[in-house]
This record gives C-alpha cells, sequence and structure tokens, in this order.
C-alpha cells in the first residue's frame, strides 16, 4: 500500500517504507518506483507505459519522502534543484549514545567502497574523497535513545550514517556502520522527515513531511 504525499500533473512524492528499494538492483525485487507507476496507470487508467523519472533515492532500510516526477520537464528541473542544493532536506535519526555536543555541523570527505557498498569518512581533506557536510542538533531524549534532527548540505552515498557514526553515534540498527545489533524489521532508525522546494512548475513553496515509522523506537517520539 503506497503513502502519497503530495500529487499533482508534474509530481508524486510517497513516504517510503524501510525495506523498500527505491530503483531496482541484482535483487530483482519490485522497486518503489514501478510500483508509483502501476499507481498511476490504475488511478488515471493510462495506456501503455506511463514515465516517471526517480529524481533522488533513500537507502533500502531507510524510510521518509521520495520524490518522483510525473514529466520530463519537471524531472529536468527537479534534477537541477538537487544538484544546486535548492532543497531542503530535514532527517531523523534515533542514536544511543549522546553527541558531545549537543549541536554542530560536520565535515569530512566520503570515499565509497564499491565492493563492499561501505563508505569511509575521513576528518582531513583527501583528493579521492568527496566533501560532505552537514548540521545536527538534538531533539529529545527518552529511555537512553537521542532523537537527532539532521539537516544535509551535500548528499553523499551513505552520508548521514557514516558521519554520524563518525561522530560516535551509529544509529539504531545500522549494523554496517557499528551499531551492535539489528532492529527486527531491518530497518535503521534514519527517517527523511520533511522536503522542501519551489515547485518546478508552480513556483510555489512546497513543504512534504512524513509520518514516522510505527517500530518500537519511533514510538518514543511519536
Amino acid at each position: 500500500m503506497l503513502t502519497v504525499l503530495y500529487e499533482d500533473n508534474h509530481l508524486l512524492a510517497i513516504n517510503k517504507q524501510a525495506g523498500e528499494l527505491v530503483q531496482g538492483d541484482e535483487t530483482g525485487d519490485v522497486p518503489l518506483v514501478e510500483r508509483c507507476k502501476h499507481y498511476l496507470k490504475k488511478k488515471y487508467h493510462k495506456p501503455g507505459d506511463v514515465f516517471l523519472g526517480v529524481v533522488h533515492r533513500l537507502d533500502r532500510p531507510v524510510s521518509g519522502v521520495v520524490i518522483f516526477a510525473r514529466t520530463t520537464k519537471a524531472l529536468e528541473r527537479m534534477n537541477t534543484l538537487f544538484r544546486e542544493r535548492e532543497t531542503k532536506k530535514t532527517y531523523w535519526a534515533i542514536v544511543r549514545h549522546k553527541p558531545a555536543k549537543e549541536c554542530g555541523t560536520l565535515i569530512h570527505w566520503i570515499i565509497k567502497n564499491e565492493k563492499t557498498n561501505k563508505v569511509t569518512a575521513y576528518t582531513k581533506e583527501n583528493k579521492e574523497g568527496q566533501r560532505s557536510e552537514l548540521s545536527y542538533q538534538l531533539l529529545k531524549e527518552k529511555d537512553g535513545f537521542f532523537l537527532l534532527e539532521i539537516n544535509p548540505v551535500t548528499g553523499r552515498p551513505h552520508q548521514i550514517r557514516v558521519q554520524l557514526a563518525s561522530l560516535g553515534c551509529p544509529i539504531v540498527g545500522d549494523l554496517k556502520y557499528g551499531y551492535p545489533q539489528p532492529n527486527q524489521d531491518k530497518s535503521i532508525c534514519l527517517h527523511a522527515r520533511q522536503l522542501q522546494f519551489v515547485h518546478p512548475v508552480k513556483k510555489e513553496k512546497i513543504l512534504i513531511e512524513a509520518l514516522l515509522p510505527t517500530n518500537e523506537y519511533w514510538k518514543l517520539f511519536s
């Protein structure tokens, strides 16, 4: 069942569930983009193939706002907004360790190992790495868990996951970056909470917000 957050003739935004692929990969599992195409085809009785462009992605174990473009014009313009950092992305993450500082900015140079699909973050500039920046602040504490709000400036692979881990705060459930145990549903507690941008066609400000997942950790903060 899709949870549609925003829909018009140009864009479609979905609250992605943890575990869903945005685009197809070697697993052969049906990705979210194909499920959305089926939704549009059925709802609007469209003959033939339905166009739906992938604007951005979330890692498979991550939940939250994902936006697709329903026209080539919207796709081109949304790609430009993301490339030129004219969108504001807000994530929420649950960690077990309190950051030494309750708010701050993290800057690393990230290098991805394609064989392991894992990235490493370096605090010193590295010519082979991609400069990665985010700001974070502590929102709440409950039962020994801490809710952080993160605003990434850049959009690198696994950026939030590795940068928080480098801070000594791996995300709950994220075995790949140092959390000691998995979540029962194989998710990690990272959620794309909000996406803000100026509509590529209508030129009006858009704010899309995704409700939190309902597992035991997110329930602490809902």
